[in-house]
């Protein structure tokens, strides 16, 4: 059951970093930084995308943007991090008590 936390752990962090960089992604591109017509960004965004759609889609219908800011990723990063202490709680620190 620890190694399977862990695993579960460790997945979280790194999809909650993935979210970070689709964030950092979307501002370089709303501030010109990245250019669109470039392929390569446009396969890093759309595989970015590909990733990170699937969960903020669902929540985005329910959460309103404010004056153009997207809460969404706020949101879900809290929720990764409520889910990581889960797993940290019953199933890594169980394995150590026994």
């Amino acid at each position: 059951m620890l190694l399977i936390g862990q695993f579960l752990y460790q997945a979280l962090e790194i999809y909650s970093f993935i979210i970070i960089a689709t964030v950092i992604v979307s501002w370089l591109i709303a501030f010109n930084v990245i250019s669109m017509a470039n392929p390569t960004a446009r396969k890093i965004v759309d595989l970015l995308g590909r990733i990170t759609d699937p969960v903020m889609r669902p929540v985005q219908r329910y959460v309103p943007s404010l004056g153009g800011i997207d809460l969404t990723p706020i949101i879900i990063i809290f929720a990764i991090m409520f889910l990581q202490r889960m797993v940290v709680q019953f199933m890594i620190l169980p394995s150590y008590a026994v």
